[in-house]
């Protein structure tokens, strides 16, 4: 349990209060001199006594009669309290350093309380009581002693004693010494009563054993709780000459080989000896019984103990050396040790083993059989036992073994099949080593080539091969270089190159495209029209000159890539070079009606067949629109009276390619007054009814001769056009067919086909009747073709739904007339 010094002191101040109150009493009946005890290390403010009643005083007039106490001493301790007569504690007094103590039993402060008016003055004495308030301490932390091994059991060394500030039973009282199996202690009283204690030997020290002991001395005081304070003793022990040196063993038997240089280290002997100092210090000397053969053969250091070769060692001479060796220390009565040793001389494995190559085949070819017989070897050596038995081998991992076909001869045999172009040659490296210790060996390289046989084929770095051209090439242009590789040597690995036949439109593929036979560059032999001809596929062959020859072919792709040229055509509304169309409209036609429709065809790819429509010329932004991809012209807004009757109208059609390429078309529009309704949705009416409506008879008559010339004509158109002799399928398709009349308009179409793209045929309509353009379409494409009326829900479609449309045919679904104009 801890204890604080406010718990010792407090039941104390209690204590000695009560017998100050009793020695009052008693000596104001015999003394004149107050005394009073206090212990040591009472807080400030801590009441000793009430001064005006012990001596009689009237409290009322202590402060008009200034009472005081003087201390006789350096600090002001203590002070009245000039109201209530107490006598209290100015500052902790603490008893071993008011210096006025000076380790005494007894410590007083004299004071003399003095009072005006009249002049008394009273002495009194407070004696300050010692409390335990201080440990014991050593003067030194560590204490050293030396003590030899040879101390006899029971001697005696004193030891530094502790010191106690404190005073009487709070003073050191005893020591104890930490448990220890060598050594004692005993507490003495000195004159002066102080404690002070003295080690004892009680067991015979070994410095061999342990050199050091490290002991706890421990002051213990009487007070209650006790204090203590601790020191370190360390005693060394010091050594003496009582071990002679010993080797690890007593006897020893080496071995060496014979021919060892002189120099060489036999046996490294190390005596030890457990003492210290020169006491350890070990010599080394040949003793009597060691032969003069022997101390001549070999040297013995005598320092370090190492034995080394002095002389030639011959086995043959003599193989046994025995010797005795003394190890002495270097104490005052020295002590020794002895070691037997016998070397035993080795045969040395002196002679390398020798190879021969007997017979070598080099070079061979790369097909030779497995089994066959390539080198002969033989092997020796002089040694005898196991320092003459040898062994042959060569490197792992190649395709070669060796064979024992007699005593000390090797055959090398082929094991696994060799292939020149993985690896050219071989290096192969016979090595023999005996069986000796350590074991000597020898060897011999030998170089085998192979020779090349035509095993490989010619082979492409690639299976297929994909070439793109662009059309409108120049004859003889570079496409591309099919090189391939053959591993094989010399004439097994030139290659020739050749284009395997194969025919397309009855025409031969070395017509189109030539190669090089040595290098393999292909060559474009004529000019190609992605129009015509979009795609070719053939083979090339490479083979080798090698008996027999090998070869391998590969497939080449050839890709024609359409160039933009070929400008747009205008085919509706259709007019000779350099002609003005000229359309007709009342002016009353409503807000949004159609006018016109340009249709514009381009014989290119897709891509640069895309056809766009814009006006390259208007004189009335705000009265027409053309849309850019149907090329359908509207009205923006209803004819007004100012509006002019005549309008220019020019429509430029561009393709998508690039750079782009266009055509135009001019019309002259003009407005006319006419009760015939204008249908801006175009949907189709009756031929009878647009004849016979409002005119008169001479126009019904003229119309009537027109339309049987016109008909007339178109059968005979028919006749001649199905009389005509199919063209081949490589021949150009046939010019454009279309059918275009002054004042027509052009009914919706819509066209369904595998490269969705609707203008590649249309349905043409003029106010007279109806008519199909047909152009030329890709082999083997399919097409819907309908006529569709603006703002009905009627669709007109041709007798097939689904027609396969072939490049120059004519079908009973269309009609072909050639051009002419009215």
């Amino acid at each position: 349990m801890h204890v604080t010094m406010e718990d010792v002191l407090m039941p104390l101040h209690k204590r000695y209060v009560s017998l100050v109150i009793f020695s009052l009493l008693f000596c104001c009946a015999s003394t004149s001199v107050s005394h009073y005890s206090i212990p040591e290390e009472m807080k400030e403010g801590s009441v000793i006594t009430n001064l005006a009643t012990d001596l009689g005083l009237d409290v009322k007039t202590l402060n008009q009669r200034k009472m005081r106490v003087d201390i006789i001493a350096n600090k002001k301790y203590l002070d009245v309290n000039k109201e209530t007569g107490e006598l209290f504690i100015v500052e902790k007094i603490d008893r071993e350093h008011i210096g006025l103590c000076n380790r005494k039993n007894s410590c007083f402060l004299t004071l003399e309380v003095t009072l005006d008016n009249p002049v008394r003055i009273f002495n009194t004495e407070v004696e300050i009581l010692d409390m335990n308030d201080n440990a014991p301490q050593f003067r030194r932390e560590t204490i050293y002693l030396d003590i030899s091994e040879a101390t006899p059991v029971g001697e005696r060394f004193s030891l530094s004693n502790a010191v106690d500030p404190d005073v009487g039973i709070n003073s050191v009282r005893t020591y104890h010494l930490s448990e220890s199996n060598q050594f004692n202690i005993e507490v003495q009283t000195g004159r002066d009563g102080a404690k002070f204690a003295d080690l004892i030997l009680i067991k015979t020290l070994d410095r061999e054993q342990q050199s050091v002991h490290n002991l706890i001395l421990t002051a213990v005081d009487g007070g209650t709780p006790a204090r203590s304070g601790t020191a370190s003793v360390i005693v060394r022990v010091l050594d003496t000459n009582d071990n002679s040196p010993t080797f690890e063993t007593n006897s020893l038997t080496v071995k060496i080989l014979e021919n060892s240089p002189i120099g060489s280290l036999v046996i490294d002997l190390s005596a030890t000896d457990l003492d210290e100092g020169s006491n350890s210090d070990v010599t080394y000397s040949y003793s009597l019984y060691t032969s003069e053969k022997t101390q001549e053969t070999f040297n013995l250091n005598p320092t370090s103990g190492e034995i080394t070769v002095k002389g030639m060692l011959n086995y043959e001479d003599f193989r046994i050396y025995d010797m005795e060796v003394i190890a002495t220390d270097k104490g005052a009565n020295s002590l020794s040790g002895q070691c037997t040793i016998k070397i035993l001389v080795e045969d040395m494995n002196d002679n390398h083993p020798e190879i021969s190559i007997k017979s070598f085949q080099s070079p061979v070819s790369e097909n030779i059989k497995l089994d066959t017989v390539i080198a002969v070897v033989s092997v020796s050596d002089k040694d005898s036992g196991d320092n003459g038995l040898v062994d042959l081998h060569i490197p792992d991992n190649m395709p070669f073994k060796l064979r024992e076909s007699s005593d000390n001869y090797y055959e090398l045999v082929v094991s696994e099949p060799l292939d020149r172009e993985k690896v050219p040659e071989y290096d192969i490296t016979f090595t023999v080593t005996d069986r000796g210790s350590p074991p000597l060996s020898d060897n011999e390289t030998m170089t085998l080539e192979l020779l090349d046989v035509n095993d490989n084929v010619p082979q492409f770095p690639q299976s297929f091969y994909t070439i793109r051209v662009m059309e409108n090439n120049a004859p003889g242009a570079l496409l591309s270089s099919l090189t391939a590789f053959d591993p094989d040597l010399h004439e097994n690995q030139y290659l020739v190159y050749f284009i395997l036949e194969k025919e397309i439109a009855n025409t031969s593929m070395s017509m189109l495209f030539s190669i090089n036979p040595e290098n393999g560059n292909l060559y474009a032999l004529k000019t190609f029209d992605y129009e015509i001809e979009k795609d070719f596929v053939f083979h090339i062959e490479a083979r080798d000159s090698g008996s027999p020859p090998l070869s391998s072919n590969v497939t080449v792709h050839i890709i024609i890539v359409d160039q933009n040229d070929n400008a747009p055509s205008i085919v509706s509304p259709w007019c000779e070079r350099g002609s003005v169309v000229e359309e007709k409209i009342p002016r009353s036609t409503d807000k949004g009606s159609l006018v016109a429709k340009v249709i514009a065809l381009d014989k290119d790819s897709v891509h640069n067949s895309r056809i766009t429509y814009q006006f390259l010329q208007l004189a009335d932004a705000s009265l027409f629109s053309l849309d850019q991809y149907n090329g359908e012209i509207r009205t923006m807004r209803m004819f007004s009276y100012k509006d002019p009757r005549h309008h220019r109208l020019v429509v430029v059609a561009k393709d998508n390619g690039e750079p782009a390429l266009s055509a135009t078309v001019t019309i002259k529009l003009l407005t006319v007054e006419t009760a015939v309704k204008a249908y801006s949705d175009m949907t189709e009416m009756s031929l009878e009814y647009d004849i016979f409506s409002d005119i008169n008879l001479y126009l019904v008559i003229g119309l009537g001769s027109v339309s049987f010339l016109l008909l007339i004509t178109i059968l005979v158109t028919i006749v001649l056009k199905c009389q005509k002799v199919k063209p081949s399928k490589s021949a150009p398709p046939s010019r454009n067919s279309v059918i275009s009349e002054r004042n027509s308009t052009i009914a919706d179409s819509t066209l369904v086909s595998n490269d969705a793209y609707w203008y590649s045929l249309f349905l043409a309509e003029t106010r007279k009747g109806k008519l199909v353009v047909r152009q030329p379409v890709p082999k083997g494409s399919r097409y819907i073709v309908s006529s569709i009326p603006r703002g009905t829900g009627l669709s007109e479609t041709s007798d097939s739904a689904a027609s396969t449309l072939q490049v120059g045919c004519t079908e009973c679904y269309f009609v072909c007339i050639d051009r002419f104009s009215f």
